[in-house]
């Protein structure tokens, strides 16, 4: 009963930030709720609040005694959504997809299906000796995506 009253006070939530999305949501046995969010922006500790706020002020504690975390998705996290890739178009990512294939490119192209990877990769001439430098370009479908990170630089 918990499980439905907290994803009706969540989805209303969502729908009043339409920039906010679910990335996880799970009642365990003891009560913890645990919900992790992303933003088409980012996520900010008051954007977190929010969420905790408006699923916290609408459960009676008398009735069910739970705790509630609230957290953002990590940038270490795989990513998961749609929206997750459309928001890191233009950044590097490391993707392993289901033939086993490994790639570090840049996202640059989401949409509902597939996304686009490009890169540059040395490679022998065809002619002569030494190598040259071509442009890759790869679409994979998101059923072929086995995990995908935002490779962080520094």
């Amino acid at each position: 009963m918990i499980r439905s009253k907290v994803r009706t006070l969540l989805d209303d939530c969502l729908k009043e930030r339409k920039d906010l999305f679910l990335i996880d949501f799970d009642v365990l046995s003891d009560n913890t709720i645990k919900i992790v969010i992303d933003g088409d922006h980012g996520v900010s500790v008051e954007d977190c609040m929010l969420v905790s706020r408006a699923i916290e002020h609408n459960l009676d504690r008398e009735e069910e005694d739970f705790s509630l975390e609230v957290a953002s998705a990590g940038a270490t996290t795989p990513m998961s959504h749609k929206r997750q890739y459309k928001k890191n178009i233009g950044r590097t990512v490391d993707v392993t997809a289901t033939n086993n294939q490994k790639f570090e490119a840049i996202l640059t192209n989401a949409n509902d299906d597939s996304i686009i990877l490009e890169w540059k990769a040395r490679e022998p001439k065809e002619v002569g000796k030494g190598k040259v430098t071509v442009h890759k370009k790869v679409k994979l479908a998101y059923n072929d995506i086995i995990e995908a990170k935002v490779k962080i630089k520094f």
